[in-house]
């Protein structure tokens, strides 16, 4: 069976520090000056400045005072006025989902244990925690939905990293008995998140800043090979790299049409002219969907045994990519039928690893 992490408990000090520093321009220095919301020439910033939307990147921080305080970003979703940023500190992946809008940066939704990816920009919001609010000036002040304080407390502030020394605005937010220093600066996006409690400190410091960079993951694709007695289940490790906005579906879609390789004795699970129309996964039901075209079934050409492999293959792929043991497989928005097999509203394929068996052949 699929060897799930073990999940890491996180100091909560950790998980306040603000998730993703993004870029978009050239770095700059310049940051706003005194009180005003520009750079004393008359310019006007706006949280975009500081806090830009940009593809393919991929940020990594060095932490102190915390194993978890390190960190690696990338942005797997842009959306319109939303962004949807990956992080991972070595103990849990994290998916998180902010938003640009009327002056504020807000963040809507913040998931752990998420090794998978799957746009979450159309979620409804869990939460609504601003982390910038213009104008971007010292004094700007607001209150979090637990009552805590976030407040500008400088524009020109000096800050050193890994990845250089910056002049940048600080964001400073007091908890009962605590206090986060956030740090960003301008056409950069954020740096430096420093979290301090009675003489106790943890921080995250930009080491890293990669553009035109994509997410890699190695994404296990399940086949079968028949055998005189029984299916037997064998599986290859594929490496996956997605750019900003790139599914998991075609990289599904893709295998699906092919063998795991010569020598392997497998077969596609799909014909050529099958598409997947979409997939995606309920965590809180433990379900993976997934919706095929007719011609999944009508281009099958399969017996009982065949078709069986070929479902097997596909419940124990997504199943063990999304986490979960149970698939509900569709045709077109309806229930699965065949001559064979015929599925009920909300019956779904359980995930069978029993007896797999890795194979390495080259396609």
């Amino acid at each position: 069976m699929k060897r799930f992490r073990k999940p890491y408990v996180i100091l909560a000090a950790i998980l306040v520090l603000t998730s993703g520093a993004l870029a978009g321009c050239k770095p700059s220095n310049t940051t706003n000056n005194g009180n005003g919301n520009g750079n004393g020439n008359g310019t006007v910033y706006t949280i975009s400045d500081y806090f830009p939307f940009t593809a393919n990147l991929k940020t990594v921080y060095e932490g102190q005072g915390n194993e978890y305080a390190s960190k690696t970003e990338y942005v797997d979703y842009i959306k319109g006025d939303k962004i949807q940023i990956r992080s991972d500190n070595g103990g849990t992946v994290t998916a998180t989902v902010l938003q640009n809008l009327n002056g504020e940066l807000v963040q809507l939704n913040s998931k752990g244990e998420i090794y998978y990816k799957q746009d979450m920009t159309s979620e409804t919001a869990a939460q609504s925690v601003v982390l910038l609010k213009e104008p971007l000036k010292t004094g700007t002040e607001w209150t979090l939905p637990d009552g805590s304080k976030r407040s500008i407390t400088g524009v020109d502030v000096s800050v050193t990293t890994p990845s250089g020394d910056y002049k940048a605005l600080e964001v400073t937010t007091t908890y009962t008995d605590s206090t986060t220093k956030d740090y960003y600066v301008l056409n950069k996006g954020l740096v430096k998140s420093v979290w301090s409690s009675n003489g106790t400190e943890v921080s995250s410091s930009l080491k890293e800043y990669v553009t035109d960079a994509a997410y890699t993951s190695i994404v296990r694709m399940y086949n079968f090979q028949v055998t005189a007695t029984d299916i037997q289940t064998v599986y290859k490790d594929v490496s996956v790299s997605l750019k900003t906005n790139e599914e998991i579906k075609d990289v599904f879609q893709k295998n699906f049409r092919e063998s795991l390789g010569a020598g392997t004795y497998t077969s596609p699970l799909m014909s050529m002219n099958t598409a997947m129309n979409s997939v995606y996964v309920k965590p809180d039901e433990g379900i993976a969907y997934v919706d095929f075209t007719g011609q999944f079934v009508s281009e099958m050409n399969a017996g009982t045994t065949k078709e069986s492999g070929v479902l097997r293959s596909v419940a124990n792929t997504l199943g063990y990519y999304y986490g979960v043991n149970k698939v509900i497989i569709t045709l077109d928005g309806g229930q699965y039928s065949s001559g064979h097999i015929y599925m009920e509203p909300g019956e779904y394929f359980p995930t069978n690893f029993d007896g797999e068996k890795k194979v390495t052949g080259a396609p």
